[in-house]
């Protein structure tokens, strides 16, 4: 996502070049939505993959419609609508099949059993592999599973975002569903990520609003100074505790550069304690965290915060 505007312009061959080295990390999972720069994330990604297809797994969210200049105009998830959206990915992407699809949110107009059931006829058809969701609540996930197998979901999940513990979370242990975290570092909240002063969505992001992000500085400072004590960045702190809370979830890393790229992978070798875990939970509590994760008119869309 970040590598298509979101946070403020982008390089295109440094992003191509951060994908190409994330393969060659051994990365298998590529995020991406048809949405992202409308197409334009799809289209970096099908000439990034152009040879290397067959080492990635492609995860592509859809019905989320966007007007010209950007703005969200609303969730699409009638069939019909879900078999154009692939059509144009797959030629987006350059590839014949999408190997992980799913609605971006719920449409509240449309049965979640009606757009499984178009997203099978995909699968059917040889155009798609598997079925995810993204942000959806336990009830919808469990709907959705009855109408076809889902493989994971994918929901924000952060040291100051966890709301999926209360019930989400075991509704997928017990129907042996993935969870795939994005979110993982707060859109660079935790890392002490400054927003760009154009171009970047983040400036209108509650916990970045002036007197949140304040209060929230406060508590990435003492996030700051156990990394310091560990001898690691705030980054890969927040990236350790998501990979220590079980390996049945798996964290969508946002690097938009080979630099940040490199440095997230470091986490993979930040060992933590349960005292360690502990103490992170304690300095990232809830009651800490100024403003919600996405603006009102968002979080009413989330059919995860229902």
């Amino acid at each position: 996502m970040g590598m298509s505007g979101i946070y403020g312009p982008s390089d295109r061959a440094e992003s191509i070049a951060t994908i190409h080295a994330a393969i060659d990390a051994g990365i298998m999972l590529l995020d991406t939505g048809d949405f992202y720069g409308m197409g334009h994330n799809e289209m970096l990604l099908g000439e990034a993959l152009e040879g290397r297809r067959d080492k990635v797994l492609l995860s592509v969210k859809f019905g989320a419609m966007r007007a010209p200049g950007g703005a969200f105009i609303g969730i699409d998830g009638r069939p019909q609508a879900v078999k154009n959206f692939a059509a144009y990915s797959l030629q987006r992407l350059r590839t014949d099949h999408i190997d992980i699809y799913r609605p971006a949110r719920l449409d509240p107009n449309v049965p979640i059993e009606d757009t499984m059931g178009a997203i099978a006829d995909l699968i059917q058809a040889g155009h798609v592999r598997f079925i995810g969701l993204s942000e959806v609540g336990a009830a919808t996930v469990r709907r959705a599973h009855a109408a076809h197998p889902i493989v994971d979901l994918q929901i924000e999940y952060s040291l100051i975002s966890r709301g999926i513990e209360s019930s989400i979370l075991a509704t997928l242990r017990e129907l042996e569903i993935g969870l795939t975290a994005y979110g993982v570092l707060s859109r660079g909240l935790l890392s002490g990520s400054i927003p760009s002063p154009t171009g970047d969505f983040r400036g209108h992001m509650p916990r970045f609003i002036a007197g949140n992000i304040v209060r929230n500085r406060e508590m990435v400072a003492d996030l700051g100074a156990m990394a310091a004590e560990k001898g690691v960045t705030q980054s890969q702190l927040a990236i350790a505790w998501v990979l220590a809370k079980s390996a049945d979830i798996v964290p969508v890393i946002g690097a938009r550069t080979r630099s940040q790229l490199s440095e997230a992978l470091a986490a993979l070798d930040v060992s933590l304690t349960p005292e360690d875990l502990m103490r992170l939970e304690s300095i990232c509590d809830p009651s800490r965290v100024a403003g919600t994760r996405y603006d009102p008119a968002q979080m009413r869309m989330l059919d995860s915060e229902k």
